[in-house]
């Protein structure tokens, strides 16, 4: 069955999702006598949070019993709506919610089999790794990580203590977005010569006014690792604000829109191309102070270019044989009748996931790795977070992908990683 949601639809379900309760379908209902739960912990629960934990609660496996956050009122709308899931879906059974501050305090309850990481980009790599330790199965959103060596710590965290890892990288749950790789990967469209990937400008330095935090948020705990700077509502609205926050466009806490929509499109980009564990060997910026136009190279010659083709994200696969359009509106070709082929029995198929959540959950199950594992996620935020390095720098870099730095070039070296303040120490595992 084919999953498809356009850009306004997608948002538009997300923000019902972070102000209203989805009702659980029958078929959850009625078959989860008996079943093996798993136990999830939310950590992070704004806007982003309401659509996975509906996504989640649809599985049959799952039931919510605790939460984390800095701002009090977003544990308290997050524990309301998720208690109502676990009544509704665990009748004559009682699970209680429970709202915690510091993370740690959520990991340190044995009860907890997995957690949903939902935070800002800047605290994805400290919790993932800390979850690791404690022995959780993790999603974390997109993108996985804010610099390359954050993705490295926890790839390798993940591996350390055989954790379950799933990235929200869900286009690739989506079957537009497989069947288009699936084609450019078989060759239907020829040898690739280049893809251009159409998502917004790269990160940018913070320039917000600072003004006096609200009373229900520890400000100094939401800054966390970063490197601190007083708040503003742009990074950190109200839990009544229904818009998506915008610290994701500030290096200091996110990526820009590279590393944002970036790590949704760039990654069907990787995908059809067989790098899932690796990625560009060049990175080519355009000339000064232009926010679009970077060209990437691979090994084997084809050409990544972050170009505005059309209004809105999406990817762009030319070959010598055709051309393969897909976003979330759409999935066309050229020839048009490209875009309905079968892929043939005897072709390679991509790993087939239907429902992003229930992959994860099924791979906790097995003990297998699921459809965006954390090498995976990590590939793609590596490839995107390069994008940003070039862009700042507005020179050619030359990549090693499979030692995961820059070939003679020590200030971009010093940039895979980022200045921590206090004791926080990600790598400490």
């Amino acid at each position: 069955m084919k999953s498809k949601m356009s850009r306004r639809s997608f948002v538009g379900t997300t923000a019902a999702g972070s102000g209203a309760i989805t009702l659980l379908p029958g078929s959850v209902l009625a078959s989860n006598e008996g079943i093996k739960k798993t136990r999830l912990g939310f950590i992070g629960v704004g806007i982003q949070s309401h659509s996975l934990l509906n996504s989640l609660m649809k599985c049959p496996e799952t039931v919510v019993i605790a939460c984390c956050d800095v701002v009090t009122t977003k544990i308290n709308k997050f524990k309301g709506e998720a208690q109502v899931l676990n009544d509704q879906k665990w009748i004559g059974e009682k699970y209680e919610v429970v709202g915690f501050k510091n993370y740690h305090e959520l990991l340190d309850r044995k009860d907890i089999d997995a957690v949903v990481i939902a935070t800002p980009d800047h605290w994805h790599a400290q919790i993932a790794v800390d979850a690791a330790k404690a022995g959780k199965d993790i999603y974390c959103e997109k993108p996985m990580a804010l610099t390359v060596a954050e993705g490295r710590a926890m790839v390798n965290a993940t591996r350390k203590y055989k954790r379950v890892f799933q990235t929200g990288n869900m286009q690739r749950s989506w079957y537009d977005f497989r069947h288009a790789c699936e084609l450019v990967f078989n060759g239907y469209i020829g040898k690739i010569k280049e893809i251009n990937v159409s998502v917004g400008p790269p990160v940018k330095a913070l320039d917000l006014p600072e003004v006096s935090a609200p009373d229900n948020i520890d400000w100094d705990l939401w800054v966390g690792p970063s490197l601190y700077r007083g708040y503003s509502p742009v990074l950190a609205p109200p839990v009544e604000d229904l818009n998506y926050p915008n610290w994701r466009s500030y290096r200091e806490f996110g990526g820009g829109m590279i590393t944002d929509w970036g790590a949704h499109m760039f990654d069907i980009a990787q995908w059809a191309l067989g790098m899932d564990e690796s990625g560009p060997v060049e990175f080519i910026p355009p000339t000064k102070h232009a926010v679009i136009g970077l060209q990437m190279k691979y090994k084997n010659g084809v050409i990544l270019n972050h170009a505005h083709w059309f209004e809105g994200a999406g990817v762009q696969f030319i070959g010598t044989k055709g051309k393969i359009e897909v976003s979330r509106d759409f999935l066309r070709s050229d020839p048009p009748e490209l875009a309905k082929a079968e892929i043939k029995s005897n072709d390679k198929h991509l790993y087939k996931s239907e429902n992003h959540y229930q992959d994860w959950i099924d791979a906790i199950k097995k003990g297998t790795r699921p459809v965006s594992d954390v090498e995976t996620g990590h590939r793609t935020a590596s490839l995107c977070n390069i994008a940003n390095i070039a862009y700042e720098l507005q020179r050619p870099l030359k990549w090693d992908p499979e030692k995961e730095h820059f070939i003679g070039d020590h200030a971009a070296n010093m940039m895979l990683s980022r200045a921590y303040r206090g004791n926080w120490n990600f790598l400490d595992f």
